[in-house]
């Protein structure tokens, strides 16, 4: 059985994140071939892996473990897949919608 890509010489969550994002830039690339973006692909599983492990050994304080255990969206209507800071809604419905649904509303009052 082939062992992954070693990625025991990440020790920061920061480093991984930052080598991901030179995995994107890598397979945007035009000129990276399959064969290349798909041993970045492994490279990129590996590391998810260790991204998992260091948040698994992280110490977080009450604060920091009271905020993780919050839904994600909770009190907030942006989610952090949204692209180039564009807001997401979590609740189906976008701010048109519910300025129209406010409108009706303080209408019938």
């Amino acid at each position: 059985m082939a062992k992954g890509p070693d990625t025991s010489g990440y020790e920061r969550f920061s480093d991984v994140t930052q080598r991901l994002d030179e995995i994107i830039g890598a397979v945007r690339d035009k000129n990276t071939s399959l064969e290349r973006s798909l041993d970045l692909f492994d490279e990129a599983i590996a590391l998810g892996t260790r991204a998992v492990d260091l948040v698994d050994k992280a110490a977080f304080s009450s604060e920091e473990r009271e905020r993780l255990a919050e839904p994600v969206g909770e009190g907030d209507d942006s989610s952090p897949f949204a692209e180039d800071g564009d807001a997401v809604s979590t609740n189906g419905s976008d701010a048109a919608e519910q300025g129209d649904s406010s409108t009706v509303a303080s209408e019938g009052k």
